[in-house]
């Protein structure tokens, strides 16, 4: 069986705020797709929470190859960034941007009191986010000669398979999205058609 499902947020949700010890950790979820994304929205946290000290975060972006950091922001090492990725991992999500923004209380919690703090805040932050389940898509690209469209159209049609672009020029390309565990199988369906051609984008 192919797993091809990945959990996701569509869209940021409220904060939420963990308290420990004088100390408040205010957590926020985003859904992310890029790093540049993660730069715009830790400077708008930045400037949201100017008096806070420490702004800890870590991300996973990508679905079928996946990349993650995790950043301390000046706490001692491995103490706040990892807890909070050890939460991406826990829900099994992707495309995902966790920051907990740190008060200080004047009270020093150590370095096991912040692990479990930062844990605690992101997994708080999770738990109030509306997690989908979407599935994984492969995309081609098909070429042929207008008199094949007919054949081709059928072969979507019957297949039930999402159009994402059309152009119709001096030849037809159409640009289609397939579920991964039915990709092999569209592929090969297109590949035995005769002047067809079709590429995996």
């Amino acid at each position: 069986m192919i797993d091809d499902t990945y959990k996701t947020i569509e869209k940021p949700d409220n904060e939420v705020l963990y308290k420990d010890k004088n100390s408040k950790f205010f957590g926020y979820t985003f859904p992310v797709s890029s790093e540049e994304q993660v730069k715009d929205i830790l400077e708008q946290l930045k400037k949201e929470h100017h008096a806070a000290r420490h702004w800890c975060y870590a991300w996973q972006i990508g679905i079928e190859e996946t990349s993650y950091r995790a950043n301390d922001d000046g706490e001692p090492s491995n103490s706040a960034g990892q807890p909070i990725y050890g939460q991406i991992q826990s829900f099994e999500v992707t495309n995902i941007l966790i920051v907990v923004v740190r008060y200080f209380g004047g009270v020093k919690l150590g370095v096991g009191g912040l692990i479990s703090a930062y844990k605690t805040a992101a997994q708080m932050a999770l738990e109030n986010s509306d997690i989908k389940t979407k599935t994984i898509q492969h995309h081609f690209k098909l070429i042929f000669d207008y008199k094949n469209m007919n054949k081709v159209m059928r072969i979507i049609k019957s297949k039930q398979i999402a159009i994402l672009k059309q152009d119709l020029e001096l030849d037809c390309r159409i640009t289609i999205s397939v579920r991964k565990k039915k990709s092999k199988e569209i592929f090969e369906t297109f590949d035995t058609l005769y002047e067809v051609d079709i590429k995996k984008l």
